[in-house]
């Protein structure tokens, strides 16, 4: 069990990691099965591959290859930020991977995860602790003219500045500030009910403040009304906040009542979104069936 996107225990996302015997069968019920046990926002399965077939996208041909899988309680998922931050510091911590950089497959992407020092980051000396840092494609907006959602309840008492659709069918509204994205009371049957895939809501940091803009993610549809702190969702934050504040490097913050801490930098050139976060296990253990 890991917590992602945190320095902290008990902050950030947790998520089960699971990592698979050598050569076992592959299971999507039993993988389902299992993420329903453990009920958290995701739960990831690793495992090992040979690299032959993928060295030509590789970033290093020494470095490992494990196929990766995301599951939330209720459903596969293709792609998920905090599960493969979380799969990763599992991977680096008790040394099972000695490279700094795993390549992993997942269902529709390669995406390639690297061990930063964190001494070199926040320039300070002995910090034996690290960053993982993902590269995902940017998930870009699509116009849609007639795109004006009816959640009366969860955005009553706020100011909206925009409601914009991504390519993955994600709803992201803009509010007046963050401080509105940190006291909106979400209405999760409505959220249920909407033609989106989740819906992301988010806020520039108030003058002074140390992050650039707040999110908080809403997917009943998955089985997870709030998740607590989401990777995925900075791949269509980046590009749309690089546009409102002309930066390409962010510090970002989730303001669920976990919360979370991102550092996300966009490569406008290759439509590559790059994003940093800490993470800390909370446990470790063995499944028996």
């Amino acid at each position: 069990m890991v917590d992602a996107f945190s320095a902290e225990a008990f902050k950030g996302n947790p998520a089960a990691v699971c990592l698979l015997e050598d050569n076992a069968e592959v299971d999507k019920k039993w993988m389902l099965s299992v993420a329903e046990e453990f009920n958290t926002p995701v739960t990831t399965f690793l495992s090992r591959q040979v690299s032959d077939s993928h060295d030509a996208k590789s970033n290093d041909d020494d470095a490992p290859w494990f196929r990766i899988w995301f599951f939330t309680p209720t459903v596969e998922i293709d792609l998920c930020g905090h599960g493969t931050v979380a799969a990763t510091h599992f991977l680096f911590s008790p040394d099972i991977v000695q490279h700094d950089i795993i390549n992993f497959v997942a269902n529709i992407e390669i995406v390639t995860a690297k061990k930063i020092s964190k001494a070199d980051f926040t320039m300070k000396e002995g910090d034996k602790k690290f960053f993982v840092e993902l590269d995902f494609p940017v998930d870009p907006m699509v116009d849609d003219d007639a795109l004006e959602p009816s959640l009366p309840k969860t955005l009553n008492g706020v100011s909206v500045v925009s409601f914009q659709k991504t390519s993955s069918n994600d709803l992201m509204i803009e509010l007046s500030s963050g401080k509105e994205v940190v006291m909106l009371q979400p209405n999760f049957e409505e959220i249920k009910n909407c033609e989106a895939r989740r819906v992301i809501v988010t806020g520039p940091g108030s003058e002074g403040s140390e992050f650039d803009f707040f999110t908080r993610v809403f997917c009943p549809k998955f089985g997870v009304d709030e998740d607590h702190v989401c990777g995925s969702a900075h791949c269509a934050l980046a590009p749309y906040w690089n546009k409102k504040l002309n930066k390409q490097s962010f510090t970002c913050f989730m303001a669920s009542p976990r919360s979370g801490v991102l550092y996300v930098d966009l490569e406008e050139k290759s439509q590559r979104v790059r994003i940093r976060g800490e993470a800390v296990t909370t446990m470790l253990g063995t499944l028996l069936v």
